[in-house]
């Protein structure tokens, strides 16, 4: 019985099933590819993240600890790959003399370096001019002292006599927050920051130096093993990742206990990146799950579309003695061919389109659950679309009830109890919720690993999709109830004279249309929204890139040898739009050292990006004039504004240092505004202020940065500069695509390029199938209507008012609404990532190519189906005429 009911389904109602199959084949396929997408970004997460740790621990052996048994436990607690032993001293300041002038500084920190350490850390120590063997100096310090290699530095060390050391090299230390951190500290502590003062000297010459300060005051130096760890067994995903590090830092503390204590830098990372990775995860989800939603409603719609054939049919079988449980065994079985059909053909899709598209391997070992859990939600959703409904027919309906042609006219449950309404205003609550708190989604307070991340509030975007779609479906359908008039005079260019008649047809089939222009909209809406959202993305990360790297291409040198001195040659290199020097200094504000960066306010903007959200005001235009008009005006921090209570107007004194005498002197400016981000500007606290200004008051107008504009790859344009720069040791070029590796984990350091590419075709494939497969579906469910109108001479013109104007209302009213339903949602998710983008978007990336894409695809469907229709209506009447 089951195999003549399949083979009778096949033959007559092939175009049914294989809606249906296909349906659940494009849900299968899309949320398979999804998933693999999330595995693969944690995964390319995590090994980001791993890289980018410059020591995996750090060891701090307590006095009187035996060095050898610390070591030992350290390689019985992980697999360890590289281990050095470094030394700290604290000390009083330095001093040196040089140009007829003596300068010293406060307070810092002398290191004994063993020689594999530059090797296996190549991260924490960059050498910038001279050699790395020998004394180093930190770029800040010989700042501070105006020294270059060759110069002679005093070490005033604590109860012991001064001593002097010749530099070999100045370096930058770019990781010496983690270098210095303090180890032990309870958690939640305010992170340690690093000494503004630093020396690097051979272990042996160390050892030499302050072996009188170790005995006397032995609470002055410590000793540190540098740990890295093997990365082999360490798991891609971040969560397990994240227990690996940890579990293995905490075996070590547990053997040396009160001898050692441990900085596990691995194990932190991870922890932050797991958090980064959930986010991630929220959003992506966002993305994708209108995409399912919308996979799911076309499949019911298709199986909806051929609902009244399906229980004629099984009116039939009841008529000729079938039961209930016989009717709905047969349609088990329907559902279940269905099912297991989509699953299989939606797993044969995504395998290839998750290799090309994402570039992700999805038939593997590791990808089975995955596709065991997506292949069982299709059969489950074949299932829902085709056996609840024969079910709930079968139990709830007589036989004559299944026979009538005409249904039921009630409005459907959502529409009685006004749910598009009620989720519309949940999703306002959600989304001023999130505004009153600034939009801050994820707290992570400083000095703690761990971040709170809202996730309600991703809940907003969804249910504005879903409640604006409801809410015209509910708009449709009153208006072809009750607008008549309105919708024949709409439908005139199309009907001519038919058009009154056409409008009352289109009226009876308010319930019908109503769900196909919903369809429609949530399409459009998937499909704007998706696109802003990625355009919007993918221009934010540039910019994030930007602000790191500084320009498209980014020369930096230092006070010896600032990159200023190379700015002739950078800017006659084919391919610079724009070159413009900027200042690098340091100042004091009270006792805190800051960096401070000087600029022509007026040419900034042609080498680098000014965003309206570097600044409090929120316009860099207007915050720029300003300083151009305020010779001595400068920009602050928010946090410096908020430690020393400062307001627009006041009056700050700086220290500067001078080129003359290379000391430190009091340089009146006025505060004129408030900034929060700047290009290659620290995230803590900085200042900004007229170059001009600044060369007047330090006796020097060289720029330590060259900012560069290209037309052109960054990458050629940057090894070109840095062939020109050849000449001057320590110039350091780097290019904006260097600063995507230095963003971090965070969610725009993600390459969506590939989900992009996915939601994109994906969107286009179900606006084609919601706007062509439910018309034509709907057309097909009506062969019968059309066959009495050839029967009784209708022209094809006059069937073609009836077609045109049906496909021209759904995807007319779906474009308008969904497009409008599309820009609010891509709005409100992009406002409520505003603490993720670094900056905020000042405005909105709309693909208008990409937009005219989906309205050409809607379009041109609705002319296929409309046309074959026409030319199918007038071909079989008599057939048609007796199916019933």
């Amino acid at each position: 019985m089951y195999r003549h009911w399949l083979t009778g389904l096949v033959r007559t109602r092939s175009g049914r099933l294989v809606s249906i199959i296909g349906g659940v084949a494009l849900t299968v396929a899309f949320i398979a590819c999804l998933g693999a997408f999330l595995q693969s970004s944690a995964a390319e997460m995590a090994a980001r993240s791993v890289a980018q740790v410059p020591v995996d621990w750090q060891v701090q052996a307590l006095p009187g600890a035996d060095h050898s048994a610390v070591e030992a436990a350290i390689r019985s607690a992980a697999p360890v790959i590289g281990s050095q032993l470094i030394n700290y001293a604290d000390v009083p300041g330095f001093e040196a003399s040089t140009g007829g002038t003596v300068q010293t500084t406060g307070g810092g920190t002398a290191l004994g370096i063993g020689p594999g350490y530059f090797d296996q850390f190549p991260a924490e120590v960059r050498r910038l001019v001279g050699s790395a063997d020998g004394v180093l100096i930190a770029q800040q310090t010989a700042a501070n002292l105006h020294v270059t290699v060759g110069d002679q530095v005093i070490i005033h060390r604590r109860q012991a006599p001064d001593v002097s050391v010749t530099i070999a090299g100045i370096v930058d230390l770019p990781n010496a927050d983690a270098m210095f951190q303090a180890i032990g500290v309870p958690a939640g502590a305010a992170p340690q920051a690093p000494p503004d003062n630093v020396l690097l000297l051979p272990m042996s010459q160390w050892q030499q130096v302050f072996e009188q300060q170790d005995t006397r005051r032995p609470d002055t130096i410590r000793t540190e093993f540098h740990v890295k760890l093997d990365h082999h067994d360490l798991p891609s995903d971040p969560v397990a990742g994240s227990t690996w590090a940890a579990e293995r830092g905490h075996n070590f503390e547990a053997r040396v206990a009160g001898t050692a204590l441990l900085a596990n830098n691995l194990a932190a990372r991870l922890g932050a990146v797991r958090e980064d990775a959930l986010y991630a995860r929220l959003v992506f989800l966002f993305l994708g799950a209108p995409g399912a939603i919308l996979a799911i409603l076309l499949t019911l719609a298709v199986a909806g579309a051929g609902r009244d054939k399906r229980r004629r049919d099984q009116a039939l079988l009841r008529l000729r003695g079938a039961t209930v449980d016989t009717v709905l065994r047969l349609a088990a079985a329907e559902a279940a061919v269905a099912g297991v059909g989509g699953a299989i053909l939606g797993i044969l899709l995504a395998a290839p389109a998750a290799h090309f598209i994402l570039g992700v391997a999805l038939l593997r070992g590791a990808a089975v659950p995955l596709l065991s859990a997506v292949a069982v939600a299709g059969i489950a959703l074949s299932l829902a679309a085709i056996l609840i409904p024969a079910w709930r027919d079968a139990r709830g309906s007589t036989v004559a009830d299944a026979r009538r042609p005409i249904g039921n006219d009630r409005a459907p449950l959502w529409a009685r109890f006004y749910l598009d309404l009620g989720l519309l205003a949940l999703a306002a609550a959600l989304y001023w919720r999130s505004a009153a708190s600034g939009y801050q989604l994820v707290l992570a307070p400083e000095g703690v690993a761990a971040a709170a991340v809202d996730y309600s509030a991703f809940l907003a975007p969804l249910l504005l999709w879903t409640g604006m779609a409801l809410s015209a479906m509910r708009l449709v359908g009153a208006g072809l109830r009750q607008g008549r008039p309105v919708i024949a005079r709409g439908l005139r260019p199309v009907a001519g004279r038919l058009a009154n008649v056409v409008a009352a047809t289109l009226g009876r089939q308010s319930p019908r249309l109503s769900a196909g222009i919903g369809l429609a909209a949530l399409a459009f809406a998937f499909a704007a929204s998706t696109a802003i959202f990625n355009a919007t993305y993918q221009a934010q990360t540039r910019i994030d890139a930007e602000l790191t790297n500084g320009a498209d291409i980014t020369v930096t040198g230092t006070s010896a040898v600032p990159a200023s001195q190379a700015l002739e040659r950078l800017s006659k290199l084919p391919g610079i739009v724009a070159s413009e020097p900027m200042q690098h200094r340091y100042a004091y504000v009270g006792t805190d050292l800051q960096d401070l960066y000087g600029i022509d306010p007026v040419r900034i903007g042609t080498a680098t990006a000014m965003s309206d959200a570097y600044f409090a005001n929120g316009d860099a235009r207007a915050t720029l004039t300003e300083l151009t008009q305020t010779p001595d005006g400068v920009l602050v921090s928010q946090e410096t504004v908020n430690d020393y209570q400062l307001s627009r107007g006041d009056s700050i004194n700086l220290r500067l240092q001078n080129a003359a005498d290379h000391q430190y002197h009091v340089v009146p400016f006025h505060i004129v505004g408030v900034v929060r981000e700047f290009p290659t500007a620290p995230k803590d606290s900085f200042l900004v202020a007229n170059a001009a200004y600044v060369a007047q008051q330090t006796g020097s107008a060289e720029s330590e940065i060259v900012l560069i504009r290209s037309n052109g790859d960054p990458a050629r344009i940057a090894r070109a500069a840095q062939s020109a720069a050849a000449g001057l040791p320590g110039l350091k070029v780097s290019q904006i695509g260097d600063a995507v590796a230095l963003i971090g984990s965070s969610l725009t350091a993600v390459d969506l390029a590939g989900l992009t590419r996915l939601e994109l075709i994906f969107a286009l494939v179900m606006l084609a199938a919601s706007g062509g497969l439910v018309l034509g579906l709907g057309f097909a469910d009506r062969e019968r209507s059309f066959a009495v109108l050839v029967a009784l001479g209708a022209r094809p013109r006059q069937l073609g008012a009836f077609v045109w104007s049906e496909a021209a209302l759904v995807i007319g009213s779906g474009m308008v609404l969904g497009l409008l339903a599309g820009a609010l949602v891509a709005y409100v998710l992009i406002k409520l990532l505003t603490g993720v983008f670094d900056p905020p978007p000042d405005v909105l990336s709309v693909p208008w190519l990409y937009i005219a894409a989906l309205v050409i695809t809607a379009a041109g469907t609705a002319l296929l189906v409309a046309t074959g229709e026409t030319m199918r209506s007038r071909i079989h009447v008599t057939e048609k005429l007796r199916g019933e």
